[in-house]
């Protein structure tokens, strides 16, 4: 399972909820060891030197000018020492937006002042030459009306009369368009007068619309300083939150640094320890085997023709387990002829083996026992065993790898054992791993009714039994 995994570089997800975090942190130092091999032998298959690529033509470059060093030529801002800081080249570009602004402003007003001062003007000279005409009408009328009443009959008299009304009316008319047109001039004078005042007050206007332009622009100079102030502390406060957020995310991110370190230092520790264990069991047998001490090695050997059989048997099985009854046929046919699950003292089932049950009901199974508690179940999610086993704080899982070989836990370099019970009863007196000390003292036996084997240790119709 393990070369599998290592060739193909995944992990099917199934298959890590069933490994322990110790299991899973060899797990990974494997897999990083393999991806540093891989990328050693790239690179010493690839020692060639990169040709640079010419640019294709029409393709648009990039030019650097060139200093007196013959390198990039580089302006840093506020290195010279006519150059501006920032503070006051914000400020002077402030102040100009603010001398625009209050620019654009008075000019609106001046434009409204001009227009109000030229309708006034205009409506002037209209009543003006309203009164003229109004006037020259009034002496056209006296003058027919003074015609009509002439006559033949009163020639004389009326003419004599006329004569002294045309001399009177002459003297009147002279006076009066003496009086029109001295008033004429005097209109003529206000209208000077008027244009001179309205003159004077454009430029009165525009003298005060000049000094409302300079508040203005000091008005809104300050509004964006004011401003300024404002974004700069809100600024400063972000930065403080930000500070603050960032210092918290580094505290945890150097927690978790520093757990990833302590969990791969102890899945080092626990691969080399496991190396030396083995070492250790080989030379025991080696030794015990020289003095002619009769007993078995932890690896049984096997026939050529048996393992053939059992590597094409497992070449034939798919990576994972379709479903709950694919691992009830596999436990039928290749598990239970084998003995798993029982006890080789007694023949019957062993007080430690349960079915094919979840993590969660293991893990009922064993919550308010004692330590070194366990139990082995049958995974659904791999082709073998799981134990689950009551630690201090917690329960573990520990998956059990099977192969042609026998059974050992999940990992490079761990011991084969020719049966399921010869791994727990080796592990009763040997840690399962170095670093947690786990002790497999107390088996967990069945607490339901029927048992949750039921359907894995009925008997097997054969074709003796049926005959």
């Amino acid at each position: 399972m393990l070369r599998q995994i290592l060739q193909t570089m995944t992990v099917d997800p199934d298959l890590l909820a069933e490994l322990s975090d110790e299991q899973k942190a060899i797990l990974f130092v494997k897999i990083r060891e393999e991806q540093v091999r891989r990328y050693d032998e790239h690179e010493k298959n690839n020692q060639t030197e990169k040709i640079p690529r010419k640019p294709k033509k029409g393709k648009k470059m990039v030019e650097f000018m060139q200093g007196k060093d013959g390198k990039e030529w580089v302006w840093v801002m506020g290195e010279h020492k006519n150059d501006r800081s920032i503070e006051e080249m914000i400020e002077l570009e402030w102040q100009e937006k603010a001398l625009k602004e209050a620019e654009r402003e008075i000019e609106e007003m001046r434009r409204r002042e001009e227009a109000e001062i030229a309708k006034r003007l205009e409506e002037e000279k209209e009543r003006l030459e309203m009164e003229q005409k109004h006037k020259e009408e009034e002496l056209r009328k006296q003058r027919e009306e003074a015609e009509l009443y002439a006559s033949l009959k009163q020639a004389r008299e009326v003419a004599r009369k006329l004569e002294e009304e045309k001399q009177k009316a002459e003297e009147e008319e002279k006076i009066r368009v003496e009086q029109l047109r001295q008033k004429a001039c005097r209109s003529c004078q206000d209208l000077d007068d008027m244009e001179h005042k309205f003159a004077e007050d454009k430029r009165h206007s525009l003298e005060r619309l000049l000094k409302k332009k300079n508040r203005r622009s000091s008005e809104i100079f300050t509004e964006y300083m004011s401003k300024r102030e404002e974004m700069e502390k809100i600024a400063e406060q972000n930065l403080k939150e930000v500070e603050s957020n960032w210092q918290e995310q580094e505290k945890k991110a150097k927690k978790a640094e520093e757990e990833v370190k302590e969990l791969a230092r102890r899945a080092r520790i626990e691969y080399q320890n496991s190396l030396k264990l083995g070492m250790n069991v080989l030379n025991a047998v080696s030794a015990f085997s020289g003095n002619g001490t009769n007993t078995k090695p932890p690896v049984p050997p096997k026939s050529e023709e048996l393992r053939k059989s059992m590597t094409k048997v497992i070449n034939k099985r798919p990576p994972r387990p379709p479903n709950k009854q694919a691992v009830i046929d596999w436990f039928l046919e290749e598990e239970r002829p084998k003995g798993v699950g029982t006890d080789p003292s007694t023949g019957k089932v062993a007080a430690w083996f349960h079915g094919v049950i979840s993590r969660l009901e293991a893990e009922n199974f064993l919550l308010n026992l004692t330590l070194g508690s366990f139990l082995v179940r049958v995974s659904e999610r791999v082709w073998g065993y799981t134990i689950s086993y009551r630690a201090e704080d917690r329960c573990k899982h520990f998956l059990i790898d099977t192969s042609d070989q026998g059974y050992q836990f999940f990992g490079a370099n761990q011991l084969v054992h020719r049966s399921l019970a010869d791994l727990i009863n080796f592990h009763k007196s040997n840690p399962i791993t170095v670093t947690g000390g786990e002790l497999l003292r107390t088996p967990v036996g069945q607490i339901k009714d029927p048992p949750d084997y039921q359907e894995l240790m009925r008997p097997r119709i054969t074709e003796s039994t049926a005959l």
